[in-house]
């Protein structure tokens, strides 16, 4: 096959992939969309807020289980390619791994359960919670996405998220049922993880864990790790940290916020996800068609975000309104200042994620990341307690910035920034190896 027909086939395979991926982050963010408005005005912003604060302290818990899987183990399973064989090794390992990192999970519930407050009020939330950040971790959405299985991922997903939209009318009528929303959560991830299992191995070998594979997945992912554990500073558990400050109401507020500003950033996952395994591939094997292929995302990415951000900013009294009710109205300006993420996000996603993880630059990543999530966490508790939910809108975004900034600044200095001239020399360059746990001259890969 000549190389015009190689490149028709990748772009067209790729944009498949990305369409197949949009199915199940509309599954993901705007089917659970469709319950918000009943949600918001059955639980209050208080009994939405202790929900919040419940799901902020399972998206802890998930990221210790998921331990930076579905970055690291997709990459490997993405090189694996056709390799039945070590793509089971590779499930068996990292599914080993998982149930390690469960079980010190439900220790660390335990003691929250004795520590936070919050959790010794309402134990049912606690461990609920917990429940769902478990069968949340052990999606198998990292596996079909490393084997460019998308159709797959898309149907358990939606088929999922339909059943816990049902589930949430026929059993929430009342502030006290907030615990039965993260109960379904899990259930629903727990059905897709059993059916996702029988539908893989129809596919690969039958694999189990053994010491050396679960040891080698935990080493592998540890990298990844560092920076999904670094990017919960300043994401997934704001709700959580703004709890420990303020009153449930705020809590609410802030995560009505934020579930509108999510449905638009999760525009950008399937792109970014579809994107990741190519450009691992490619980097490898053709650096000038990783380098197009990294910079035409950068300025779709860029664009799209613009124009998201635009319309959540002018939108936002409608969407509060529509989605939440007339008691979330002071979401209205935390959801303005979240509008910025859609523009750094899209950036910082490029420029990280798909350029600089390809390229072996682990260390210099991460760095940023725990940088900027120290950045975080420190203008939160200086904002939080007294300007409650726009302090901690404000420390998100202000985060966010730092990190598309300091990406921009790294890539430049050393020579491989996307909007360089001489961006294509140096990826090329001898000097420069980007090959599987390789990193630049003057890092290290830990």
């Amino acid at each position: 096959m000549q190389s015009h027909q190689l490149e028709r086939w990748y772009r067209s395979h790729l944009v498949r992939n990305v369409l197949t991926l949009y199915g199940v982050y509309i599954a993901r963010y705007l089917l659970p969309l469709i319950v918000v408005p009943y949600l918001a005005r059955t639980l209050t912003p208080s009994g939405w807020g202790e929900v919040a604060f419940a799901q902020g302290f399972s998206m802890y818990l998930t990221l210790v289980v998921e331990y930076g899987f579905n970055l690291s183990a997709t990459r490997e399973v993405a090189r694996a390619h056709n390799n039945g064989e070590r793509i089971a090794e590779i499930l068996a390992g990292v599914t080993g791994a998982k149930c390690l990192l469960a079980v010190f999970c439900v220790s660390l519930s335990w003691l929250a359960g004795i520590w936070v407050p919050q959790f010794r009020q309402h134990p049912a939330l606690l461990w609920a919670a917990t429940f769902a950040a478990i069968a949340q971790s052990f999606s198998l959405l990292w596996l079909f996405q490393g084997m460019e299985r998308m159709k797959v991922a898309a149907t358990l997903d939606v088929t999922a998220k339909l059943l816990v939209a049902a589930g949430t009318f026929l059993l929430i009528h009342s502030p006290s049922d907030g615990w039965k929303v993260v109960a379904l959560q899990g259930s629903g991830a727990l059905l897709a993880v059993v059916a996702g299992l029988g539908l893989a191995y129809q596919g690969i070998p039958v694999g189990f864990p053994t010491r050396a594979n679960v040891f080698e997945s935990l080493r592998m992912g540890w990298t990844m790790f560092l920076f999904k554990s670094s990017v919960s500073l300043y994401t997934v558990g704001n709700c959580f940290i703004l709890g420990l400050f303020v009153t449930p109401q705020f809590v609410g507020y802030y995560a009505g916020a934020q579930k509108i500003s999510g449905a638009f950033l999760s525009l950008f996952d399937p792109i970014s996800q579809a994107l990741f395994p190519r450009l691992s591939y490619l980097v490898q094997h053709s650096r000038d068609e990783a380098r197009g292929l990294a910079r035409h995302a950068l300025v779709v990415m860029g664009a799209g975000g613009l124009l998201m951000a635009a319309v959540l900013f002018t939108a936002a009294p409608v969407l509060v309104h529509v989605l939440l009710g007339p008691q979330f109205l002071p979401a209205i300006a935390a959801v303005r200042i979240l509008a910025l993420l859609c523009v750094f996000v899209g950036l910082s996603n490029v420029l990280g994620m798909q350029w600089m993880l390809p390229l072996g630059m682990d260390y210099a990543f991460n760095a940023i990341i725990l940088a900027a999530g120290g950045v975080n966490v420190v203008l939160a508790i200086v904002l939080a307690p007294r300007y409650a939910h726009l302090g901690m809108a404000a420390a998100v975004a202000i985060s966010e910035i730092l990190v598309t900034t300091m990406m921009y600044l790294w890539l430049r200095r050393k020579g491989v920034g996307l909007l360089s001239h001489s961006a294509k020399a140096a990826v090329r360059s001898e000097g420069i190896s980007v090959v599987a746990g390789s990193s630049f001259p003057g890092e290290s890969v830990e």
